[in-house]
């Protein structure tokens, strides 16, 4: 439990440091999982790497990223996307012991940036980031995956299906009722049981393959890629070169994740337990991933969604949901179960997954009362929001800058560069100074003449 000494956010219904019955606690932990699920597996499926070691590495990785982090911070780490395109294209020469070289390169590079920011403190970041960088940058977290959940709740192979659609607003309609009509655990677990059922009715409506999951053995050892026993090792600095630097754009999502935890527990990750520690629980995730085979891991936004829904901040819940993650890795049936989640399903919570997390960037502005009448504020939210929104990404040759990356530099440099206030808006608040000197001027002299 927590010490008496320290913050507890009245907030929540359970704090970062609040430990959940037993039975509570596993249906918590499992709702995080169901959560994160089709996301962690879907990136190895796409390039062609084992979704039960993606999934194994990713409770792995979060129970060390919990450890670094001091049990400070509630956060799940998953399969990144972002290494998606190079992953691909290595996948066909080097195979994955080039890809194992870039992850484990991506979680040298976290480490080696924690190690400076460790050395020069990171007093900096509240300079750089003030609430009108903050809010949009978060809204943008959210808003940027609403077209993937879209895609997920409409389409089947390219088409447009109304059966999808229907599910996927059912599932949807269905976590709104459990998380507004319900007390008690019921009311704890909506996303999970939104899923159980949207699932239910998908099994109904045929579109679940109840075969694959009947045909699958009840235990298998996923198919580790360790180097120097699965394969010989050997230095490939085309291939480190071709991930590695791509680290430094996760960062910028990691920060925005970050932002995100402050404003749910209200707290300053980058001060306690710091920036440096959260940037190496995320490299030694990654750092591991590389070592079993597995992708580079990044903290994960549905699970922030779903600790903005439930006000579950626990750590010992994501600790849970970490522990079943490796366990489902070896229970092949339950992996195969949950790999068969139709799409409708995964886009309808997602509606409301991160929808959550793009209102937690407009509570960021209301609380710090930011003044949207300003023009520089207008310019840097309006900004950082199209460009993030809309995913316009800076391509350098082969090294691409996402939208979110992108819109979260240019809210940066233009929360640096801009004055406070416009010259239009100095100009108008010179006149108003002005006529009320002037006013003043005729007040005295008025008195003066009555006076006489």
């Amino acid at each position: 439990m927590a010490d008496k000494n320290e913050f507890h956010d009245d907030r929540a219904i359970l704090d970062i440091h609040d430990m959940p019955k037993f039975f509570p606690w596993v249906g918590l932990s499992l709702q995080h999982m169901f959560s994160m699920f089709g996301s962690t597996v879907i990136v190895p499926l796409l390039v062609g790497l084992s979704p039960s070691i993606a999934l194994f590495a990713s409770g792995v990785g979060t129970l060390l990223h919990i450890m670094i982090t001091q049990r400070k911070i509630p956060a799940y780490m998953g399969s990144s996307f972002a290494f998606i395109t190079p992953m691909l294209a290595l996948m066909k020469t080097t195979g994955y012991p080039g890809i194992a070289q870039g992850v484990i390169g991506v979680g040298i590079v976290y480490m080696i940036v924690a190690a400076i920011i460790w050395a020069v403190g990171s007093d900096w970041v509240d300079h750089i980031l003030p609430p009108i960088v903050v809010g949009p940058i978060v809204m943008v977290i959210g808003l940027s995956l609403a077209g993937s959940a879209a895609q997920d709740a409409m389409m089947k192979n390219g088409k447009y299906s109304l059966l999808y659609f229907m599910i996927a607003l059912a599932t949807l309609f269905l976590a709104i009722i459990f998380n507004m009509l319900f007390k008690g655990f019921i009311g704890l677990i909506p996303v999970l049981l939104a899923i159980v059922c949207g699932y239910l009715i998908s099994v109904f409506c045929g579109i679940v393959d109840l075969n694959a999951i009947a045909s699958a053995p009840w235990f298998k050892i996923p198919a580790f890629d360790i180097p120097g026993i699965d394969y010989k090792f050997h230095i490939d600095w085309a291939a480190i070169l071709a991930i590695t630097p791509i680290a430094f754009v996760t960062m910028t999502e990691h920060m925005g994740h970050i932002m995100v935890l402050d404003e749910l527990t209200g707290r300053d990750f980058f001060k306690d337990p710091g920036l440096n520690r959260t940037l190496a629980g995320d490299g030694a995730a990654s750092l591991f991933a590389g070592l079993v085979g597995a992708p580079a891991m990044t903290s994960y936004g549905e699970n922030i969604g779903v600790m903005a829904i439930t006000k579950i901040h626990s750590v010992y819940v994501l600790m849970g949901a970490a522990m079943f993650a490796i366990l489902f890795a070896f229970v092949n049936k339950l992996n195969v179960l949950i790999m068969q989640m139709p799409m409708p399903v995964i886009g309808g919570i997602s509606f409301l997954l991160f929808g959550t997390i793009a209102t937690a960037g407009i509570q960021v502005m209301v609380e710090n009362k930011v003044d949207m009448g300003l023009k520089r504020n207008l310019m840097i939210a309006s900004t950082v929001m199209v460009i993030g929104v809309g995913n316009a990404y800076l391509q350098l040759g082969k090294f691409q800058f996402t939208g979110l990356a992108f819109a979260t530099i240019i809210g940066i440099v233009l929360n640096l560069v801009l004055p406070q206030k416009a010259a239009s808006e100095r100009e108008h608040e010179q006149q108003l100074a002005d006529k009320a000197a002037e006013e003043e001027k005729q007040r005295l002299l008025h008195q003066r003449h009555l006076h006489k």
